[in-house]
Parts: structure tokens; C-alpha cells; sequence
């Protein structure tokens, strides 16, 4: 009996100790794996490695073309789509949080817009970084036109927008969009026939057909606009050691007298007639050595204009970004730095909104860089933050102001609260993120921290750059002549604002204001509208 109920008792102890531990370590380990999902330890039996998600900086450059903007948009193709979903393939980002980017504190330093570049683009979160070989992984997974430079550990609390102190871009404007006299509205080369500064017509642009009497020479060839502006990106640059063929078409050889009718010449037979009336009027207007080239020309049989006689004394009149001309785009540019209103410089903001003023620490146009044979000139803003267009537009107007649409005046004008103005805005191939700059959080914790800036990877970044972005922005205007045709839309049908203004100012009177800021607002809208509709007819004709 003793022994029995010694065994019943031990029987009925021993269960205890076997059943209980059981579950509570199931459910320790369960709340343990967290965001790993070891669910191939538990089919397997093996232990899986475990990782902690570390708060990073990333860097990575890309190029915008394809692409509706840096920041993810439902339905649209976005950089911060296709590198969310990298994250997730490459295993810096769980199953549980796969396009849920707050649940890993994702923040971006800069919102690029549509076809808009960056070089040195930072976005921060909290992402695996083990196993080694992030960098690596992340850039097989994306397209060869974005690329992942590196990343550093950051603090806790770091944040990619808000600890972003300054943010520079950089806008390549072709020399030849600064040059008054080149790929101007078809008003104004009318109006300048006859005058001491006749102005030169493209070649390249849409308005090719339309022939101006004494502007413009006839084309030297059939071939694909690329191809000719490949072999010269300046318009006014005619070949003069190549004759035009009696076989060119004759629907080429078309006169516009009055600006509306045109007059098709049907008999390549008259040249000589035509040659003889221009040899004269050319020993009018011209000096010896242009005399002697169209004697020379002469025995070609070939009609030429007078601003496409010489190459050699053209090539020296050519507009060139020097000293005087560089002087005058900075002093213009300058009108931007420090605090103000810059309503006028974007959409859908009014004058009285808080986030209209915005702070330009510098802006210049030091540099000329040549990139497949176009020379751009290099456009540099730094900026606390910017809104939508503003710095396509800052260079719109800019440029205005440079090829003499508007006085220089009109700049400070448009920051006024109190003014309404519809700012041209330049096209966005040439606009590129540079860098995002961290000077206070570097200044602060220096001490425990890596610096946060492009330094580690200016060289990569470089040759990024010249491989993608500068070769996609000359490659685009030498094809599709996106800055020529832009440089047409400026005229007074589609920018009635600036002609207002433009008289105002030089008249001595007061520019116009009016109290009612809704009102103005809507007009201001409607004219844009108006202005965007005009501009896109001008590009179709």
C-alpha cells in the first residue's frame, strides 16, 4: 500500500514539469522571431540567423526620364516605387511591411518632379543591412538608371526631410537659349527684317517650312533633323562649301512675305535672277570680305543669305557665354537670393499661403560644360526646399529676362505679394537633384557619427552622371530640340502678362495690382492655362 500510493503520487507529480514548459516556450519563441518569420526554423529544425534593423542614410543617383517623379504615386511608375519594391527582394524590408513604407520610417530628402534627375537623392528607414552585400543586391535587382551608392548609420530619431538643411540642383540650359537672336518667335523675326540686327531662323525647330525673305537660308540637306543638328547645334551656322542640289524638292523653297502668305517658287532656273538681285543688296549691307564670298558663291549657281555667306566670320560672331555675357545672367540670376514670395514661381499656391516664401542661398552660372558637342551652360541654386516648377520657372523667367523679352525689372516685380504673373517654365530634361546637404546633424553628432554627404562617392557619382543624365539631356535636345522649340513659345500670345508689365516698366508706370487676390489668382490660373494651350499649338505647328 505504501508503495502504491508512493507511485500514485508520483505518477500524479511527474505530468507538471513535462506539459507546462512545453507551451510557454513555444509562445516565448513565437514573440521572439519578430519581424525574421522564422518559420524555416520550424519545418526545418535548424535555427535561423537573427537580424536587427538598423536606422540608415541611403544614397543612390537616377535618371528621371520614364519616370512620373521621385515619390510613389498609385497607377504611376515612380524611383520610390521600383526602390521600395527592391528593398523588399533584396531583404532589407520583411513580408509584413511590403509596401507599407511607414512601418519601416521611410523618409525621402527630395520630391524630384516628372523626368526630373538626381545625383545625390537620400531617403532614410530602418532596414535590414545583414547579411553583407545590401549595396550590391539592391543593384542587381534595379534598372542600370538607378543606382545605390552606399548608406550610414544614422540616429534613431534621423530623419531624411526634416534633417535635410539645404538642397542643391542643377539646371543645363544650352548656350544657344541665351542668345537673343537664335530660335526666336516667328513675330519677332518679321519685325526685325529691314533693321541694323536682323535676327537668324532656325533650321532645326517646327516653324523650318516657314522661309523669312532675307533671314533665313534654305536647307542644306533632306536628312533627319538629329543629323543636322549634330553636325552643328547652332542654327545659324549654314554650310557654305555645300551647294544645293537642283533636285531638292521644290515644296522646301517656300517665301513668307506677310508672315501668313507664302509664295512657292516653281522653277529651280531662276536662281541666277535671284542671285543677281541678292548679290546687290548684299554690297549694301555688307563689308569686302562678304563681297568676295559672293562673287565666289557666285559660280555655284546657289542662292545664300547674308547672315550664311561667310562660315568663318560667322563662327567669330557667334553668341559665346563669356565675361560680359556670364556678368549679366549671374546679376539676373541674383534677383532670386534671400526671402521671397514665390507665388508666381509655381501652381495651385496663393500669395497669402505661408509655404509661398521660400529662402535662395545662392544661385550662379559659372560654367560652361560641353557635352556631345553642345555647350550648356551650368546653373547652380541652393535652396532651404523648393515647391513644384519653381525652379524650372526661376530659369524660365531668367532666360526671358536674358534673350530680351522682358526687363530685368520684371523679376522683382513677380516676387511681389501683391502681383499676379504667369512665369514661363523651362522644360524639365535639364533639371537635376545634385545634393542634399546635413550640416547641422553633422555639426551635432560628429563626435559618434559618420558625416553625411557625397564625399565617399563623388566618383561614382560622376561618371553616373556623364553616363546618364548629361548624355539623356544633350541626346534629348539634339533629337527632339526640346529647348529650340520651348525658346519659340516665348512670345506675347502666349505670355500677354509679360507684355503688359514689359510696357508698364518702361513707360515709368506702376505695374498692375489688384486688391482682390482670389480673383487674381483665378485669372492667373486661367491665363496659364491659356499660356500652356498656346505653347503646345506653337510646338504642333
Amino acid at each position: 500500500m505504501d508503495t502504491s500510493d508512493t507511485s500514485d503520487t508520483k505518477i500524479v507529480a511527474s505530468p507538471p514539469p513535462l506539459q507546462e514548459p512545453e507551451p510557454k516556450k513555444l509562445k516565448m519563441s513565437t514573440t521572439a522571431t519578430s519581424d525574421d518569420e522564422e518559420e524555416a526554423a520550424a519545418t526545418t529544425g535548424t535555427k535561423k540567423l537573427r537580424y536587427k534593423r538598423r536606422k540608415i542614410a541611403m544614397f543612390f543617383a537616377y535618371c528621371g526620364v520614364g519616370y512620373q517623379g521621385m515619390q510613389k504615386n498609385p497607377g504611376a511608375k515612380t524611383i520610390e516605387g521600383d526602390l521600395e519594391e527592391a528593398l523588399f527582394h533584396s531583404g532589407a524590408v520583411p513580408e509584413q511591411d511590403r509596401g507599407n513604407s511607414k512601418r519601416y520610417d521611410w523618409a525621402r530628402s527630395a520630391r524630384t518632379d516628372k523626368g526630373v534627375s538626381a545625383v545625390g537623392q537620400v531617403v532614410s528607414g530602418r532596414f535590414y543591412i545583414d547579411p553583407p552585400g545590401l549595396v550590391e543586391r539592391l543593384n542587381q535587382i534595379l534598372p542600370a538608371q538607378i543606382r545605390i551608392f552606399g548608406y550610414k548609420r544614422v540616429t534613431a530619431s534621423f530623419n531624411a526631410k526634416k534633417f535635410c538643411d539645404r538642397r542643391r540642383y542643377v539646371y543645363l540650359i544650352p548656350v544657344f537659349a541665351l542668345d537673343p537672336s537664335c530660335h526666336r518667335d516667328r513675330e519677332s523675326v518679321l519685325a526685325s527684317l529691314g533693321s541694323d540686327n536682323e535676327l537668324v531662323k532656325c533650321l532645326e525647330c517646327s516653324e523650318r517650312g516657314r522661309k523669312v525673305v532675307g533671314v533665313m537660308g534654305k536647307r542644306i540637306s533632306f536628312e533627319p533633323i538629329s543629323t543636322i543638328v549634330q553636325s552643328d547645334i547652332y542654327s545659324n551656322n549654314g554650310d557654305t562649301g555645300n551647294a544645293i542640289k537642283e533636285d531638292i524638292q521644290k515644296s522646301e523653297l517656300k517665301l513668307a512675305t506677310d508672315g501668313s502668305v507664302q509664295n512657292e517658287f516653281t522653277d529651280m532656273e531662276n536662281t541666277a535672277i535671284k542671285e543677281d538681285n541678292l548679290t546687290s543688296e548684299l554690297k549694301e549691307a555688307t563689308d569686302g570680305a562678304v563681297q568676295n564670298e559672293v562673287t565666289e558663291m557666285q559660280d555655284t549657281g546657289v542662292e545664300q543669305d547674308k547672315v550664311n555667306l561667310d562660315k568663318k566670320p560667322m563662327e567669330e560672331r557667334r553668341f559665346c557665354y563669356g565675361e560680359e555675357e556670364k556678368e549679366r545672367f549671374n546679376r539676373i540670376l541674383k534677383h532670386y537670393v534671400g526671402s521671397h514670395n514665390f507665388h508666381n514661381f509655381t501652381t495651385r499656391i496663393k500669395a497669402e499661403d505661408p509655404a509661398a516664401r521660400r529662402y535662395i542661398v545662392s544661385f550662379h552660372a559659372n560654367t560652361v560644360v560641353t557635352v556631345e558637342g553642345i555647350d550648356f551652360v551650368k546653373c547652380e541654386v541652393v535652396g532651404q526646399s523648393f515647391m513644384l516648377h519653381q525652379i524650372r520657372k526661376m530659369i524660365g523667367m531668367a532666360v526671358a529676362v536674358m534673350r530680351d523679352f522682358a526687363p530685368e525689372s520684371l523679376i522683382e516685380t513677380a516676387l511681389r505679394k501683391d502681383v499676379n504673373i504667369n512665369v514661363p517654365t523651362a522644360p524639365e530634361v535639364g533639371l537635376y537633384l545634385d545634393e542634399c546637404l546635413f550640416a547641422s546633424y553633422n555639426e551635432k553628432w560628429k563626435d559618434s557619427h559618420e558625416e553625411l554627404s557625397m564625399k565617399a562617392y563623388e566618383e561614382e557619382a560622376e561618371k553616373f552622371k556623364m553616363k546618364f543624365i548629361y548624355s539623356h539631356i544633350a541626346s534629348t535636345e539634339r533629337e527632339e530640340g526640346v529647348v529650340a522649340l520651348w525658346l519659340h513659345s516665348l512670345n506675347h500670345r502666349n505670355y500677354p502678362d509679360l507684355q503688359v508689365c514689359s510696357r508698364d516698366t518702361i513707360e515709368g508706370k506702376s505695374p498692375k495690382v489688384d486688391d482682390n487676390a482670389d480673383t487674381i489668382e483665378e485669372k492667373s490660373n486661367a491665363v496659364e492655362k491659356n499660356g500652356d494651350t498656346a505653347e503646345t499649338q506653337s510646338a504642333k505647328e
